[in-house]
């Protein structure tokens, strides 16, 4: 069963930031979301919120409102932000004590190490909770490095990649998995990060507390276990920042080591500036399209769209614009679906199709 979650994302559901909070609140297999806390949306229902469904997950204004509320106390208290800055400030600090006070285990995705914390080691030990580093890696001796191995796989690998961070490759990999799922495909997931992590995916790991090296190695080893384990009929591997990036590199450690036969790629069309660095101007989609096809060596096969600050008409007109444009299937998953992305994989890969036809 599920275990019963709060996710912190004090001012920040619904943001760039609140990207982790995002996420748990539209998917989660390994965790129940009974809430997120939120003082400045407190009230509303967060699916609403998000993406104008709702999903029953209602966003509290505290610890104590959320505990009020619910009448009991949930296993874990998640921290759902992802900032730029990786340490937490003496608000929250406060915060994580109040949780661990009122007994609940803490989820943390930053790469400031809990576990490593002298008074949230003491607080934990105090009333009896664990607290969980998601981000933390394993011991060295436990990493991988490339190794060739991905050359034996025969598995189609397609990359959600895209030309920033926190654009939704996530959200639209998942929702690929399920539509082709639903095809009658065993799809895998290997996911990159830590909401991939926190929601449930068997195969990855949290990249970019890596080194070069052993990143590549994770990202191969992650699709060869899958393939060695499962047999899928297709991987899809969730991208990392953007190529171009210059603060990220795990986006040319999961090229490396997927050597993706296929590459969909996630744009946000109002976006002015690169995520949390104001100085630097977004690139092109054309720009990065090529620049992923020539270090992978593969194709662009479809572009997916981040809706920010677009107005419905607006939308449809890009998605127009940009198959005339490029030539390719281009849709935004959260509007209108997958169907435009699963159709062009059955075309690039037709033995694909024979897999749906034999299993249906």
């Amino acid at each position: 069963m599920r275990e019963k979650s709060l996710v912190y994302s004090e001012n920040e559901f619904g943001n760039i930031d609140g990207k982790v909070a995002n996420g748990l609140s539209r998917y989660s297999e390994k965790y129940e979301i009974v809430g997120i806390i939120d003082s400045t949306k407190a009230g509303q229902d967060a699916g609403e919120y998000l993406d104008g469904i709702k999903n029953n997950i209602p966003i509290f204004k505290s610890i104590d409102d959320a505990l009020n509320s619910l009448k009991y106390i949930p296993e874990n208290f998640i921290y759902g932000i992802a900032p730029l800055s990786p340490f937490i400030n003496k608000d929250e600090r406060e915060v994580i004590v109040n949780a661990i006070k009122n007994k609940m285990n803490i989820i943390n995705g930053l790469p400031e190490y809990f576990t490593e914390d002298d008074e949230f080691i003491k607080k934990a030990n105090e009333y009896g909770v664990k607290i969980h580093d998601i981000r933390k890696s394993p011991p060295r001796n436990k990493l991988h490095i490339f190794s060739g191995r991905i050359l034996e796989i025969s598995t189609p690998v397609i990359l959600v990649a895209g030309t920033d961070c926190a654009v939704g490759k996530r959200t639209t990999a998942r929702l690929l998995v399920e539509a082709l799922k639903k095809q009658g495909l065993k799809t895998i997931f290997v996911t990159t990060g830590q909401t991939g992590i926190l929601q449930g995916a068997k195969y990855g790991i949290a990249l970019d507390v890596l080194t070069s090296g052993f990143a590549t190695g994770e990202v191969e080893n992650a699709i060869v276990n899958a393939v060695d384990t499962e047999q899928p009929d297709i991987i899809i591997v969730e991208g990392q920042g953007a190529l171009s990036h210059p603060a990220f590199t795990s986006s040319s450690a999961i090229l490396r080591g997927s050597l993706p036969d296929a590459i969909i790629i996630q744009h946000p069309p109002k976006r002015k500036n690169l995520c949390d660095y104001p100085e630097f101007p977004m690139p092109t989609l054309e720009s990065e399209i090529k620049l992923n096809e020539i270090f992978s060596k593969s194709k662009v096969i479809a572009i997916t769209l981040n809706h920010e600050d677009m107005t419905d008409l607006e939308l449809k007109n890009t998605i127009v614009e940009y198959e005339s444009k490029y030539k390719l299937p281009t849709t935004d998953v959260l509007k209108y679906g997958t169907d435009k992305l699963v159709e062009q994989i059955l075309t690039v890969f037709p033995k694909l199709q024979k897999t749906i036809n034999y299993t249906i």
